[in-house]
């Protein structure tokens, strides 16, 4: 039963990077990026946190034992992140040429609001949150609860930056697109 689930994750992960990949041949060409500076303040955070819940020999306490690693936990971690994947996915495709792993803005941008963007602004963190937080589920450590955090954090300051660079872009259609949908979580954040 072990096996199955940290395959399902191990999948989702690979699918998620084997897509992220081939699709980054088809963005649009630059318009606008951002500074160093502000790729940092929001790289740094995440980078850490993906180290946190992939690299399994950090030192104690980190791999203390938070979730018991049962047939249900496990299931329900690898349940989650294959939703994740599949909100993550589906923003990907619904952002098509917009997207970039950076804060910018294409040339022809469009303000996206089909697909998962009908439901949180930032679907794809939302989508990366949710397979973070099965996996966090599904290896039940430490380490991985604390990563979850700290890409939310970086996730957070990637999209307040993002967010400015929309309202600049579209002021008078962003802010209305903003009281109507949330940022990360439906109904809620």
């Amino acid at each position: 039963m072990a096996k199955i689930s940290d395959s399902i994750i191990l999948g989702c992960w690979i699918t998620f990077l084997a897509y992220w990949f081939i699709s980054a041949f088809r963005q649009k060409p630059l318009a606008e990026g951002q500074s160093w500076a502000s790729t940092l303040a929001h790289r740094i955070p995440v980078g850490l946190g993906w180290v946190l819940l992939a690299y399994p020999l950090l030192p104690p306490p980190m791999n203390l034992v938070l979730i018991p690693r049962v047939d249900w936990a496990r299931f329900s971690g690898a349940a989650v992140c294959v939703f994740g994947l599949f909100v993550t996915l589906w923003a990907r495709w619904t952002l098509a040429g917009n997207w970039s792993s950076d804060v910018t803005f294409k040339q022809g941008h469009e303000l996206i609001k089909t697909g998962p963007y009908r439901f949180v602004r930032h679907p794809i963190y939302t989508g990366l949150l949710m397979m973070a937080f099965g996996s966090a589920i599904e290896i039940g450590r430490l380490r991985c609860c604390l990563s979850l955090v700290v890409v939310g954090i970086g996730f957070w300051i990637k999209l307040k930056q993002e967010e400015r660079l929309m309202l600049r872009h579209f002021p008078e259609e962003y802010p209305a697109y903003q009281k109507q949908v949330k940022a990360l979580v439906p109904f809620l954040i």
